[in-house]
C-alpha cells in the first residue's frame, strides 16, 4: 500500500458498535462488571438536584425496577402523586424571590430543559433506542441509574435567585438527600456572601456531598464559580464522540466540524459562500438578530463568527430568516479547537478557529467563493479526548487562592440526556433527548459518580469521597499523552484541577485526605474573615483565635504562593489494605525544590492516619513564568495517590 501514489496512512480497521449516550463507557462503567455493578448502580442513595425543575413523565425517570426510597426520606412531591415514583421520589418548587403573580406555574415542571437534562445525567434510568435527530444512537443512562432523584426547582427562566437556592438547599438537607448537584453559578464573592457556599456548608455538616459546576467563563483565568473547599468544583471536558459535519470549499479543501442536525436531503453541490461580516459591521459578523437584513444571503452558505453574546442556535435562525441555505459557524481565537454539536435550525457546521481563518483566506482570494456541507453522522474515537472545553472556567480561585480550583474535570461537551420536548416537532414522541454543553453537564456526572461511591462506601465523609475522586484522576488522554485544552497544547492544572475523573480508580483510592467540618473554621479565620463572617458560614458563633493559612487545610491538592520557602502538613487515612507501605515520588514544578518528610509511610491497619510534611522552596534563577506546576505521588504495590501542585511565584 505504501508504494501506491497518494498513500497517506493505514491502520487496522476498528469495529464500531451502536453506543450509549457514551459517557458511561467512556468513563469505564460497564453494566455486567466492575465498579458500576459493585456499587449497585447507586442503589439506596438520594441525589438532590437544584435546577429548573423536571419533566416527570420522561422515560428516564420511570420507577420501574426501583426499590422504595430509604426510610430516612422526608421530602414531598408537588406534582400529582402519580407523577412521582420510586425513581423521582420528590419534586418541590421554591419561588421565594419572585412575586408569585408574575409566575404562571409554581409547580416543579421544567420549562426550558436544563433541569431535566442534568437530573437524567446524574441518575436517569436505562432507556434504549435513544438518539438526537437520528445521531448518537444507543441506550441513554445516567451515572447512578439506581439512585433516587429529588428535584428542587430554584430557577424560573434564566434566573435562579439566591434566596430560592438557599431555600432549596435547606430543604434538600432537611429532606434527607445524600448528594446535592448544583449546575448553577455566578461570579466569585467571599464565602460569607455566597449563599451556595453557606448552605452547602450546612449540608457537609450533615454528611451530604455537594457537587457544583465551575462556570462557563473559560478559557479566561480567575473565572471559577462555586470555589468553597467543601464543594467539589467541576470543570468540563469533551468525550471521544463527534457528530460530524464537514465544510467543503470550492478549492477542494475540507474542514471537519459538528452539528446534531444532519439533513439527509441537503444537496451535495457547492453553493455561493458569503461572510456575514462583509459589510464591516461587528453585529453582522456575529449574525445578531436582524443584522443580515441588508446582505444578499439568499440560497448561500453564510459564515458567522461565534460569540458576541448571541446563542449559537440564534445565529442560525438569523441566517435562515435572511434566506440563507446553510451556515458555517467559526470559533473566535479564545475557543480554539473546542466545537459544539448543536441542533441547528438549518444545515450547519461549527468549525475551529484555525479552520475559520483558512475559510476566510479562501473567501478573500476568490471572486466567487463556493462551499458545500457534508453530513457524516456519529463518529467515535477521538484520541485526544478528554480535552478541556474552551468554555470551562479556569482558576486560580479569587475567594481562596490557596485552594486549587477547579477540583476535577468530567464530561461536559456535547452530552446527550433527557429533554422535555421533541426537537423535530413530533409531539407524539416520548423518547426526547438533546445534546447540550456546559459545566452544567459535567457537574451531574460527578454528582452521580459521588452517589456510586456513597453506595459503595456508605461511611465515607464528603471530603473522603472528594479526595478519592481527586487523587485517582487521570492526567493522560486516550492517546496516552497529557490532556490538552482548546489550543491542543497540554492543559495546565488551573483548567484541569486534579485531572479527569476515573470512577473505577476512585472506588479504591488506597489513601484519603479527610477533612472534618470543624477543620474549615480555622481555615476561614485564616482568610481574614471576622468572627461574625465565619459564624455566618458555620451557622454558629465562632471565636477566631485559631487560624491556619489556606495551604494547611488537609486538601488533596496544593496551591502555593511561594516566597523563600513554605512548609505544609498533610494527614492521610488508609482505606486500602491493612498492611501497606507507600513511597513518595515527586515531579517538582520548574524552579521549585520540594522536601517531603518522611518519604515512606507504613500502615498496619485500616483507617490508620499518618502525617507528612512538604517544604517548598525556590530554586536558583529567575523564573520567566508566574505559575508552574507538578505533583507528588504516594505509591504502594497496588495504589497511586496523586496530589497535583500549583506554584505561583511572589
Amino acid at each position: 500500500m505504501k508504494q501506491k501514489d497518494g498513500f497517506i496512512s493505514a491502520h487496522p480497521e476498528r469495529v464500531l458498535h451502536p453506543l450509549t449516550t457514551h459517557t458511561p463507557s467512556f468513563l469505564g462503567l460497564h453494566q455486567e462488571m466492575g465498579f458500576w455493578k459493585q456499587s449497585n448502580f447507586g442503589k439506596g442513595v438520594i441525589i438532590g438536584v437544584l435546577d429548573g425543575g423536571i419533566f416527570p413523565s420522561h422515560p428516564s425517570f420511570s420507577g420501574e425496577g426501583m426499590p422504595p426510597p430509604p426510610a430516612k426520606w422526608k421530602g414531598k412531591c408537588e406534582f400529582k402523586a402519580s407523577e412521582c415514583n420510586n425513581k423521582l421520589i420528590g419534586a418541590r418548587s421554591f419561588n421565594v424571590a419572585a412575586n408569585s403573580s408574575q409566575v404562571d406555574d409554581e409547580s416543579p415542571l421544567d420549562d426550558d430543559g436544563h433541569g431535566t437534562h442534568t437530573a437524567s445525567t446524574a441518575a436517569g434510568g436505562f432507556v434504549s433506542r435513544a438518539d438526537v435527530l437520528g445521531n448518537a444512537y444507543g441506550t441513554a443512562v445516567g451515572m447512578a441509574p439506581q439512585a433516587h432523584l429529588a428535584i428542587y426547582k430554584v430557577c424560573f427562566g434564566p434566573d435562579c435567585p439566591e434566596s430560592d437556592i438557599l431555600a432549596g438547599l435547606d430543604a434538600a438537607v432537611e429532606d434527607g438527600v445524600d448528594v446535592i448537584s448544583i449546575s448553577l453559578g455566578e461570579e466569585s464573592v467571599p464565602f460569607f456572601q455566597d449563599s451556595t457556599a453557606i448552605a452547602s456548608f450546612a449540608a457537609i455538616q450533615k454528611g451530604i456531598f455537594v457537587s457544583c459546576a465551575a462556570g462557563n467563563s473559560g478559557p479566561f483565568t480567575e473565572t471559577i464559580s462555586n470555589e468553597a473547599p467543601w464543594i467539589l468544583t467541576v470543570g468540563a471536558s469533551n468525550i471521544d464522540r463527534s457528530i460530524r459535519a464537514t465544510a467543503k470549499l470550492g478549492n477542494g479543501e475540507t474542514f471537519d466540524g459538528e452539528s446534531v442536525f444532519q439533513p439527509k436531503d441537503f444537496p451535495s453541490t457547492l453553493m455561493p459562500l458569503v461572510y456575514a461580516g462583509s459589510n464591516g459591521k461587528q453585529d453582522s459578523a456575529f449574525c445578531a438578530n436582524g443584522s443580515l437584513a441588508g446582505i444578499d444571503v439568499k440560497g448561500k452558505i453564510v459564515m458567522c463568527e461565534r460569540g458576541g453574546g448571541i446563542a449559537r442556535l440564534d445565529k442560525g435562525q438569523e441566517v435562515k430568516n435572511a434566506g440563507g441555505s446553510g451556515m458555517i459557524l467559526a470559533n473566535q481565537e479564545a475557543d480554539g479547537f473546542s466545537t459544539s454539536a448543536d441542533p441547528h435550525v438549518l444545515p450547519a457546521t461549527h468549525v475551529t478557529h484555525a479552520a475559520g481563518l483558512k475559510i476566510k483566506a479562501y473567501m478573500n482570494s476568490m471572486n466567487s467563493p463556493m462551499a458545500g456541507l457534508l453530513f457524516r453522522g456519529t463518529i467515535i474515537g477521538d484520541p485526544l479526548a478528554p480535552a478541556v472545553a474552551s468554555f470551562s472556567s479556569r482558576g486560580p480561585s479569587l475567594a481562596s487562592p490557596g485552594i486549587l480550583k477547579p477540583d476535577i474535570i468530567g464530561p461536559g461537551a456535547n452530552i446527550l440526556a433527557a429533554w422535555p420536548f421533541p426537537l423535530d416537532g413530533n409531539m407524539n414522541s416520548k423518547l426526547t433527548f438533546n445534546i447540550e454543553s456546559g459545566t452544567s453537564m459535567a457537574c451531574p456526572h460527578l454528582s452521580g459518580i459521588a452517589a456510586l461511591l456513597k453506595s459503595s462506601h456508605p461511611n465515607w465523609s464528603p471530603a473522603a469521597i472528594k479526595s478519592a475522586i481527586m487523587t485517582s484522576a487521570d492526567l493522560m488522554n486516550l492517546k496516552g499523552t497529557p490532556i490538552v485544552d482548546q489550543t491542543l497544547q497540554p492543559a495546565d492544572i488551573l483548567s484541569t484541577g486534579a485531572g479527569h475523573v476515573n470512577p473505577s480508580k476512585a472506588n479504591d483510592p488506597g489513601l484519603i485526605y479527610d477533612i472534618e467540618p470543624n477543620d474549615y473554621i480555622p481555615y476561614l479565620c485564616g482568610l481574614g474573615y471576622t468572627d461574625e463572617q465565619v459564624g455566618t458560614i458555620a451557622h454558629r458563633s465562632v471565636d477566631c483565635t485559631a487560624k491556619i493559612p489556606e495551604g494547611q487545610l488537609n486538601y488533596p491538592t496544593f496551591s502555593v504562593a511561594l516566597g523563600p520557602y513554605q512548609t505544609f502538613t498533610r494527614t492521610v487515612t488508609n482505606v486500602g489494605e491493612p498492611y501497606s507501605s507507600y513511597a513518595v515520588k515527586v515531579v517538582a514544578p520548574q524552579g521549585v525544590n520540594i522536601i517531603i518528610k518522611p518519604d515512606r509511610l507504613y500502615f498496619t491497619k485500616v483507617n490508620q492516619k499518618l502525617s507528612y510534611s512538604v517544604t517548598f522552596s525556590s530554586s536558583k534563577g529567575k523564573m520567566n513564568t508566574t505559575f508552574t506546576q507538578g505533583y507528588l505521588e504516594w505509591a504502594s504495590n497496588k495504589h497511586t495517590v496523586r496530589s497535583v501542585i500549583s506554584i505561583k511565584f511572589v
